[in-house]
């Protein structure tokens, strides 16, 4: 598991991204550059990372169902997924 403060760091991300993508957008709408460079810099949405929302594990994370590909296999395999079921062929 990742450690709660890097979890915490993400969660912060994704607050101050939401709180200034309106603003970001109108300055980018208005090609104000000056203006965009004195947002901060955790407001950029290209600074965030994706993390598996059960353990914050960084790699592996699978877009579809916001977890890392060793939780999806465990709720798979334990039924906790509905329509997902192991392969055989």
């Amino acid at each position: 598991m990742a450690k709660e403060s890097i979890k915490a760091r993400e969660r912060k991300r994704e607050k101050m991204v939401a709180k200034y993508a309106a603003k970001r957008a109108a300055l980018i709408e208005a090609k104000d550059y000056e203006g965009l460079q004195k947002l901060p810099k955790n407001a950029s949405p290209v600074r965030l990372h994706n993390r598996c929302h059960l353990t914050g594990r960084p790699k592996g994370y699978m877009r579809q169902f916001g977890i890392s590909r060793i939780n999806f296999r465990e709720m798979a395999l334990s039924g906790l997924i509905p329509g997902v079921k192991k392969a055989s062929w």
